[in-house]
């Protein structure tokens, strides 16, 4: 997940690369490039100065000592999405606009439709921070934690569906099935509120690398002091963790194919560990009777997350081959 957050980052890097070079991004864009030029340079600068205020939240120990950036987190996750369909709104019903499949054949449309199921296993998990955040919030056996974390889950998951699916909805009747993966790209204008939500997305991003790197950061210097016996330091710290994320960065800029990459992650990945393992451990715990509602449901849950597992990776590495040829790397 933190790599995908460092490709979005990425993504808006090589754009500015390319005007810079007057290299146009997307001959459907037919912008002014001085303004483009100065639009991106403008959100750069902001980048870098947003970067610098909130680094020192990657070097606190946990996740608790971070809340105050992940509160802005959450507020810049509604403010962009927010943007972007009221904006798809305002710019109103484009003219011929088609609500068909983009596959020529059904063979195409199949394997677009699994990608497209890894997009959305990818968007709403998360399993590898779960624990993490639980682990943070007092627990007693009178007022036991998970109680406070239920609650905070089903908000947490109705705060992402009352963002996403207005973007997804109004956008897709907007522009059909033109509108592009981001679809700030498909807005063009106001050029400013462009700036202002992407701006959003990069702080929504930065506040997102601090959650799902936290596992990693906590995992990495664990081994580092227990299995090579360095010795636990605010230094230490310090380099390990600039080391990775600069190692993520670099490959985040590498890598040309992002939407092939997270319906294969998606399914791949975050499937198993977030819709169906889950569901298998709390049948191997609690051992519910057999043919009851419970029991019925996990299994299902289970059916599906792993139907899932076998067709999301599928339709995501197939469009990653089949755009091979032109992907070119830091492009």
């Amino acid at each position: 997940m933190e790599l995908m957050s460092q490709m979005k980052m990425a993504r808006f890097l090589t754009f500015w690369i390319q005007i810079r070079k007057n290299k146009p991004l997307d001959e459907s864009r037919k912008t002014d490039q001085t303004s483009w030029t100065k639009m991106a340079f403008s959100q750069l600068v902001i980048i870098y100065v947003i970067s610098k205020r909130t680094s020192k939240y990657s070097f606190f120990i946990n996740l608790r000592s971070s809340s105050i950036i992940q509160l802005m987190k959450v507020v810049m996750l509604n403010s962009y999405s927010t943007i972007a369909w009221t904006a798809s709104i305002h710019k109103g019903l484009q003219e011929n606009v088609q609500y068909g499949y983009k596959g020529t054949n059904p063979s195409e449309t199949t394997f677009n439709f699994f990608n497209a199921l890894g997009d959305v296993a990818f968007a709403y998990a998360g399993h590898n921070v779960v624990l993490e955040i639980q682990a943070t919030i007092p627990s007693t056996p009178e007022k036991p934690s998970k109680g406070p974390m239920w609650r905070g889950v089903v908000v947490a998951y109705i705060v992402v569906a009352l963002c996403y699916f207005p973007v997804a909805l109004i956008g897709y009747y907007m522009f059909g099935n033109d509108v592009a993966d981001n679809v700030l790209i498909s807005l063009e204008k106001p050029k400013w509120l462009i700036v202002a939500a992407n701006m959003f997305v990069v702080i929504h991003v930065i506040g997102s690398y601090q959650i799902y790197a936290m596992p990693v950061f906590d995992m990495i210097e664990t081994l580092l002091v227990k299995q090579l016996n360095f010795k636990p330091s605010w230094i230490l710290r310090f380099f390990t963790r600039i080391i990775y994320v600069a190692l993520t960065m670099f490959v985040a800029i590498c890598l040309p194919f992002f939407g092939g990459l997270l319906g294969f992650f998606g399914g791949f990945a975050f499937a198993p560990t977030t819709y169906f393992l889950p569901c298998i451990m709390w049948l191997a715990i609690h051992k519910p009777k057999r043919f009851s509602l419970s029991w019925c449901t996990n299994w299902i849950c289970i059916f599906l997350g792993l139907c899932l597992m076998i067709l999301a990776p599928i339709g995501g590495l197939r469009n990653i081959i089949k755009n091979a040829s032109h992907y070119k790397f830091f492009d």
